[in-house]
């Protein structure tokens, strides 16, 4: 390592933490990046939050910042640094030689921000990646910088993809097509149905995208076999404590959820929103009986046919409850390809482009989330306190909602007829199911009520997300010596 990028002490740490360029990735590492920057520790913590080129123009859009590569701007705690992955064009790699040719430029342009804040007397200390990113651990190796991961996915996951690649990978391959079928992994309290793996996993359409994720998963835990880097999850003891007890045998595990920002702090927004929409709704739900309301979003990915959306709106209307439905414009698409909208179907409810989902979440006349079950829209819901109707469809969800409703029981999950659509007949009974006066009803407002308490004193300042992070900045600080005489010390190997 070259002289002037040792990172001396005095000057505290800098955490160089790079996101994907996604919605779901990058406001939990913004979270995080506050967080750190904000702890109470001997020296001080700088955060810096990297994201492709194309995203880093979303989040600050102006005319200067579409030549922008490697200045960084600041809100004050957090700074903020894009970098190229060569194409810089928001596009996913389309073969593996894209993803190589993604993966050397990635390298170069990173190796460069951190040459860069070396130079500028910042050197980073510690580089972090939401996942997995092969970039970050090519630079990390090359400038001799200890790794943390940001699994910003419930632990059950990370528990998941570790053993499907320590030693399980035939047996859930062999049995893909049979989602019944149960399987046993070290740490989970009951055998996980292959309908609730990953959908990568046990995707057997042989596609680009679906190599591309099993062999990045691969290298990730190649790499944390050897390196053992530390792995923050953004997750709580008491919501998986078997699994995370597991865990800790094989990775230096840190839990350091719920990683979720307050209702007044600010996020990131990737998709253009209306001002005027958010007074709007909020009016609205103000105008609503407590606990009433059906709050209904499927995140940042999903489109929904036009039969799809017709049958939700059918559901919601069946349910007689008044309801809040986010659905962006690029979200409504008919089988042509063609896009359709909701203008008539406001009679009962309020439609909108969207929300700040947390506020709404927060807020008093909310009675339940019909969601994906994207983590970071189950993590919300379980600090907010509001029950669950899952509609999972892909990633990380099918599990997710097996987490919602068969070990926290705060929801169910809705069943898909033969043509894989969410009827509104079934809509309508899981509605009542979650908000009526019935046995199940009432237990899962209860068990929502208690986890939220428990989610909450975890977040507050002192609590356990807050001294976990600190025993990590710490190891970190201890640790730090293990780079500074040429390479990573290799014995640091379980």
């Amino acid at each position: 390592m070259a002289d002037d990028e040792k990172r001396p002490q005095q000057n505290g740490h800098h955490f160089l933490l790079v996101a994907v360029g996604i919605q779901s990735h990058i406001n939990p590492a913004l979270v995080l990046a506050h967080r750190l920057s904000r702890l109470g520790v001997d020296a001080p913590v700088h955060a810096t939050l990297s994201v492709p080129i194309t995203t880093y123009r979303r989040m600050f859009p102006s005319p200067a910042a579409a030549a922008i590569e490697e200045t960084a701007t600041t809100d004050g705690v957090v700074s903020y640094v894009p970098y190229s992955d060569g194409a810089d064009d928001g596009s996913w790699p389309k073969d593996a030689d894209d993803r190589a040719l993604r993966r050397l430029a990635s390298s170069e342009s990173l190796s460069a921000i951190v040459a860069g804040f070396a130079a500028r007397g910042r050197p980073v200390t510690c580089m972090m990646c939401t996942v997995v990113s092969l970039p970050v651990f090519d630079v990390a190796r090359q400038h001799n910088i200890p790794v943390a991961i940001y699994w910003i996915q419930p632990a059950t996951l990370l528990a998941i993809n570790y053993h499907y690649f320590h030693g399980y990978n035939e047996l859930i391959a062999s049995h893909a097509t049979d989602p019944t079928y149960e399987v046993c992994l070290p740490g989970l309290s009951r055998p996980l149905r292959i309908g609730n793996f990953p959908s990568f996993l046990i995707d057997i359409s042989g596609s680009e995208r679906v190599k591309a994720f099993i062999e990045v998963f691969q290298e990730l835990f190649e790499y944390t076999d050897q390196w053992r880097p530390k792995v923050l999850v953004n997750t709580f003891d008491e919501l998986e404590v078997s699994v995370i007890g597991e865990m800790k045998k094989h990775l230096d595990v840190f839990t350091v959820g719920p990683m979720v920002g307050s209702s007044t702090e600010a996020r990131i927004h990737l998709f253009k929103h209306d001002n005027v929409d958010e007074k709007r709704y909020m009016e609205w739900l103000q105008a609503q009986l407590e606990k009433s309301v059906v709050y209904v979003s499927f995140g940042s990915v999903t489109k929904n046919s036009k039969r799809q959306m017709d049958e939700i709106i059918g559901g919601l209307q069946q349910s007689g409850r008044p309801y809040l439905l986010v659905v962006r414009k690029d979200g409504l698409e008919d089988d042509d390809g063609s896009h359709h909208s909701l203008e008539d179907t406001q009679s009962q409810g309020m439609v909108v482009e969207w929300c700040d989902q947390l506020e709404v979440l927060s807020h008093s006349a909310v009675g339940c989330f019909v969601s994906h079950c994207g983590w970071n829209s189950t993590i919300e819901a379980v600090v907010s306190g509001v029950p669950v109707i899952g509609v999972p469809n892909m990633f990380d969800q099918p599990t997710n909602i097996y987490l919602i409703e068969e070990e926290w029981e705060i929801g169910v999950r809705v069943e898909r007829n033969s043509y894989g659509v969410v009827t509104g007949i079934e809509l309508a009974r899981c509605i009542e199911l979650v908000m009526g006066e019935g046995p199940k009803a009432m237990t899962i407002r209860e068990r929502s009520k208690v986890l939220k308490e428990i989610a909450q004193a975890s977040a507050n300042i002192g609590g356990c997300a807050e001294k976990n992070l600190h025993d990590f900045v710490k190891t970190i600080q201890v640790n730090d010596a293990f780079c500074t005489n040429g390479t990573m010390s290799k014995s640091i190997k379980p």
